[in-house]
């Protein structure tokens, strides 16, 4: 590591993180438990309040840095990742959240996600997946299921939608979680456990928007049916679910599948979140209904160079072998260099 930033504990609560703007979202708006776990967990994480930097594109979810008394860049559609990739990159002593939806991170803002997971550049994404564009009122956007209507399919979407874990796990992210917004133990874990990792974190939040995909997520998050619909994982641990605790998955031939535990064929398999291949990664990221429960909690999470410290060590490397110690030197040094 550069710095050891996170040394110097400070003592802060979450009024510390808590703004004094008016929260502009719709009630009942998922994105009131992500803000008020974000606002818990910065409290948490022994920061200087002035290394915090919160970034955002365009959307509903992007008004968190209005909310969240941290630095803040609301940055432009599709851009957070590169506007943060840059301000880390030119201070590593920063702790540096991206705020991000469905629409913002997985259409226009799409490149930028998969070359910050590739890089590894030490960021902690957290994208917002209502499945929906919702402040521009009810396009379908790149998670959109197929047959959802919407103001832009109104006979029902007919493109295949992105997973965003298999989006972020093949093109590299150390770290990728999903979380429904209505589990605060379950969000403020991953949270922090983001912020722990060194390199790119990626977590997927299922939330609800009560205007336009009112209950898209809730065959996996009610009441009545998420212990048979949430596969929630655990680091060593069998993957066992139900509300019974009587199904598990089990890996047959090359496909994961649910079966009854007790089954003498075969064993449930046990979570290994840390497996540096990422296709078992992959597969328990693409689980979903009706057939096989969803994958929730921290999917992936290995240890890999992180972008930043690549870059830093690289310039270090050649400022010492370099006659010119600073860009005026260079500039003033003649009308030509010699590159070796």
């Amino acid at each position: 590591m550069l710095t050891d930033h996170k040394a110097k504990p400070q003592e802060l609560t979450k009024k510390d993180f808590v703004s004094d703007q008016s929260v502009r979202w719709c009630p009942g708006c998922g994105d009131y438990m992500i803000l008020a776990m974000m606002q818990k967990t910065f409290a948490q994480m022994g920061h200087k309040k002035e290394n915090f930097l919160s970034v955002s594109g365009i959307g509903c979810s992007s008004r968190i840095t209005y909310y969240l008394d941290t630095y803040g860049i609301h940055s432009i559609h599709g851009r957070a990742i590169a506007v943060a990739t840059g301000a880390k990159l030119a201070n590593p002593d920063l702790n540096v959240w991206v705020f991000t939806g469905d629409g913002d991170c997985m259409a226009i803002g799409g490149n930028h996600f998969i070359h910050a997971c590739r890089r590894n550049v030490n960021l902690n994404i957290i994208v917002f997946n209502n499945k929906i564009y919702g402040m521009t009122k009810g396009q379908s956007s790149p998670t959109t299921p197929v047959g959802t209507k919407t103001k832009t399919a109104p006979e029902g979407s007919y493109e295949q939608p992105f997973n965003i874990g298999e989006v972020a796990i093949g093109s590299g992210a150390t770290f990728f979680a999903r979380v429904p917004d209505n589990d605060p133990k379950l969000l403020e874990n991953v949270m922090m456990e983001a912020y722990h990792h060194e390199g790119t974190s990626v977590i997927e939040v299922l939330q609800n928007c009560v205007i336009f995909t009112d209950g898209i997520h809730e065959a996996i998050t009610g009441k009545e049916t998420r212990d048979d619909n949430q596969l929630r994982l655990q680091q060593g641990k069998p993957m066992i679910f139900g509300k019974e605790l009587d199904k598990m998955i089990r890996l047959n031939g090359m496909k994961l599948e649910k079966s009854n535990v007790g089954d003498k064929s075969s064993e449930a398999l046990i979570h290994d979140e840390s497996e540096l291949e990422p296709q078992m990664h992959i597969a328990l990221a693409n689980l979903q209904l009706p057939n096989q429960p969803v994958a929730v909690g921290i999917i992936r999470r290995v240890e890999l160079p992180s972008y930043g410290d690549i870059v830093h060590e690289a310039i270090k490397s050649e400022m010492k072998r370099s006659e010119f110690k600073t860009l005026d030197e260079l500039y003033r040094g003649g009308n030509t260099w010699e590159i070796s």
